[in-house]
């Protein structure tokens, strides 16, 4: 089993430490072996550590340090937002955005709805133990 995501320009990567976090960017340009130059719609053109990067299986295809309306052209174009909500990956993160958003209240509701529905799965279960008790027993 070889790599499957290099380091390259176009190839979409998730931030996953700093002031940026959980930010999707692309590398535009690789600066030396331990930075990028990467860049996104909703932030300036910055390097980054590889350390402070996570590359995932998205590419787009663009040159080398383009103008950023160019760049998000290219990212509207291979429709990137989409790919990575539809990804399982992409999932889990907005699943876990959703719950560290939750209110109190919103917690205790959650917390009652799953009771309700352990309750109900669990009611089933004993009448139709007890229907097929009675069955047996006559």
């Amino acid at each position: 089993m070889g790599f499957k995501r290099y380091v390259e320009i176009g190839r979409v990567a998730l931030i996953n430490y700093g002031k940026d976090y959980g930010k999707l960017v692309v590398i535009v340009d690789v600066v030396d072996q331990n930075r990028a130059l990467v860049d996104s719609p909703d932030m300036v053109r910055s390097q980054i550590n590889f350390k402070r990067l996570t590359l995932t299986d998205i590419k787009i295809e663009i040159n080398r340090t383009p103008k950023k309306k160019t760049l998000i052209e290219a990212m509207e174009k291979a429709d990137v937002k989409g790919k990575w909500e539809n990804s399982s990956w992409g999932r889990k993160l907005i699943v876990k955005q959703r719950r560290a958003a939750l209110t109190d209240f919103d917690r205790f509701k959650l917390m009652l709805a799953k009771i309700k529905v352990c309750d109900t799965r669990g009611g089933l279960v004993r009448q139709e133990l007890a229907k097929l008790k009675k069955e047996t027993a006559a």
